[in-house]
């Protein structure tokens, strides 16, 4: 990807030591689009500050939860149901998600979703292989959960972009302000959230597990909303 090009929310994998994961294995979180090739949008302060609160646009094209580079008219009939189906069939849907993993994808203690439906990042990352290929972000080995991991993205409740960028803006200001001033800002393009974090993915400048980092991760965890936790 040699132009910043967008793809969806699975073509994203989570911050740090995970992230060579996530940038690899297409994991499908939550609905926001955002560019793999260019990063958590700059290391610098400019980031926020050319950037303010950018204001979603009027439509919606960021938010067609498209998956794996393709459409919303690719996705089927789940994705047209999924719009209106609540907060109910998304948390059914990861549940069985979450069974699949356990059985098929060999996972026993893959974590329930929590009741928003939102999968427990936190837990997830306890599982992960540091030496593996992110199989525990992308549906198991050879992707056997697939399936079944569109079925739940499909039926995720439509998210306001201009609030979860206002929210990992308030989170990157946080990180920063609690020692970890390379944490990149969020930003916002065409009406899609692009998260920051760690500015250079494959050479991360910031160890996830060193105390420091923990202790601001820790401080900051509230300024996220629901469903962007571990997004930058």
């Amino acid at each position: 990807m040699t132009k910043c090009s967008h793809t969806t929310a699975g073509a994203a994998a989570r911050r740090g030591r995970r992230l060579h994961l996530r940038l690899t294995g297409l994991v499908a979180l939550p609905v926001l689009v955002f560019s793999v090739a260019c990063g958590g949008g700059g290391d610098g302060d400019g980031g926020a500050k050319d950037a303010g609160v950018a204001s979603a646009p009027e439509e919606s094209g960021g938010q067609d939860g498209s998956q794996d580079g393709k459409g919303q008219d690719d996705r089927g009939q789940g994705a047209a149901e999924g719009k209106g189906a609540g907060k109910s069939a998304f948390y059914d849907a990861q549940l069985k998600y979450v069974q699949c993993m356990r059985s098929k994808a060999g996972l026993k203690d893959y974590p329930d979703p929590r009741l928003s439906g939102y999968l427990d990042w936190s837990k997830i990352d306890e599982l992960v292989d540091p030496d593996g290929k992110g199989e525990e972000y992308k549906g198991g080995k050879n992707g056997v959960c697939n399936p079944e991991l569109r079925a739940a993205m499909n039926l995720e409740p439509e998210r306001d972009a201009q609030k979860d960028y206002e929210s990992m803006l308030a989170h990157a200001k946080c990180m920063r302000e609690n020692g970890m001033t390379k944490f990149a800002y969020p930003t916002m393009s065409g009406g899609n959230v692009m998260p920051g974090g760690e500015p250079n993915p494959t050479d991360p400048t910031m160890d996830e597990r060193s105390p420091a980092y923990k202790a601001a991760r820790e401080a900051c965890k509230d300024k996220l909303l629901e469903g962007l936790d571990g997004m930058q």
